[in-house]
């Protein structure tokens, strides 16, 4: 009988033999300096001896070892459990939930909020109950919405990176393509979505210009803050950085990048948010966020909102970007994210091996992830990054790219 299954071991060598394989990495820590595993003789990872600087980690304000944060997680799991036990709409529902709820709708403008168990599930089920007819969607959105789009069934138009012009454009295309077919295009409902920061080019959206083509066409726009909540103004993202909350219909994101924990929310109206916790499969037929997580994330925002931890995460990304561009990198990004590009993929993996051979970590990002012939190292800094650990990273950089023959 022939074979029916899977080559996933010729999957994997093709994989290899193209730079692409990927593996995971073990760390002891994930603050700002990290024990890191390597393999050894066994099946088992040893803890290496020395002690290296983590430059690739999302967790940008450096509060997953704030001893607040992680205080309000032992107190979660002490008096409320260490899990939810069943969905949201079981007996999932707790206040730890609520109050987190309640200070991400205060933080971003809007009547109310819901927690989800990921931003990737936030994504997913929001545009899957909300069921637009079409999608206008940036290209380098990231992989939950193309997927959110994609279980939706929905028709999706891709327009350029960050280009409102080419966004204005495809919709005015949409309005003369239903006229030549004979509809109305106001029975249709339009949704613009887009990132707000990139996680791959550092890239800010041009929020403003998206709202105002989508004010024109009568589109709704839901704004992913992934990689911006909690570091912009007063804790918020880009949507309170340039004051759009009335303006941003979905204000959408993460609790495990800046606010150092698990779980993902979405904000906006109390018909929204009714919707979704009726409507949206990955809420629904999810347990809930696990209360220590939601702890975590609650007390995090709060330090991100009135401490100062986000002023110092924005001067450590100036000092590393003007060190990075003086010897002669190209950064790109215009955010807490700084790509360093590379090019060619094998360059690429050849600094990152050079910077981790000086206690540095910073991997190489590389296609799928990235187009082709745009490999890079993804740096991110982190607030409790001091000036030592900046001057570190650079010298690295330096010695790095002067090996691999790059400067």
């Amino acid at each position: 009988m022939a074979d029916r299954g899977f080559d996933l071991e010729g999957r994997l060598a093709a994989l290899e033999e193209h730079d692409l394989k990927r593996a995971l990495s073990p760390v002891d820590r994930v603050a700002e300096r990290g024990y890191f595993a390597e393999p050894s003789g066994g099946d088992l990872p040893v803890l290496d001896s020395a002690e290296a600087l983590v430059f690739a980690s999302n967790n940008y304000l450096g509060l997953t070892d704030d001893q607040r944060v992680q205080d309000a997680a032992r107190q979660a799991a002490a008096t409320v459990g260490t899990g939810a036990g069943a969905s949201r709409l079981v007996t999932g529902d707790t206040l730890v939930h609520r109050d987190l709820e309640r200070q991400l709708a205060e933080t971003k403008g809007t009547e109310r909020a819901l927690a989800f168990s990921s931003g990737y599930a936030a994504n997913v089920g929001t545009i899957a109950a909300l069921e637009p007819d079409v999608v206008f969607s940036d290209e380098l959105n990231h992989a939950s919405i193309i997927d959110g789009c994609r279980l939706a069934d929905t028709e999706t138009v891709v327009y350029d990176h960050c280009d409102a012009a080419d966004l204005r454009a495809n919709l005015e295309e949409r309005v003369e393509r239903a006229t030549r077919e004979g509809r109305e295009p106001a029975d249709e409902s339009w949704l613009i979505v887009t990132d707000s920061v990139f996680s791959m080019d550092g890239t800010v959206a041009p929020l403003s210009a998206i709202c105002d083509a989508a004010e024109e066409y009568g589109a709704w726009v839901m704004v992913d803050e992934a990689h911006a909540t909690g570091l912009y103004a007063d804790g918020g993202g880009v949507v309170q950085a340039e004051g759009l909350e009335d303006r941003v219909q979905i204000q959408l994101g993460t609790l495990s990048k800046a606010l150092a924990s698990q779980g993902g929310y979405v904000a906006g109206s109390s018909a929204l948010i009714e919707c979704l916790l009726n409507d949206a499969r990955s809420f629904v037929f999810s347990t809930g966020l696990a209360p220590p997580a939601a702890a975590a994330a609650s007390e995090a925002l709060h330090v991100a909102r009135h401490g100062d931890a986000r002023e110092r995460l924005w001067e450590n990304v100036a000092h590393l970007r003007d060190g990075l561009e003086s010897m002669g990198f190209e950064v790109w990004g215009d955010s807490q994210i700084l790509p360093v590009v590379v090019g060619d993929r094998r360059d690429a993996i050849a600094l990152a091996d050079g910077v981790r051979e000086r206690d540095v970590v910073a991997p190489a990002i590389r296609p799928p992830t990235v187009p082709e012939g745009t490999s890079r190292i993804r740096i991110v800094p982190m607030a409790t990054h001091d000036r030592d650990d900046i001057i570190a990273c650079l010298e690295a950089f330096q010695a790095a790219g002067e090996e691999v023959g790059l400067l």
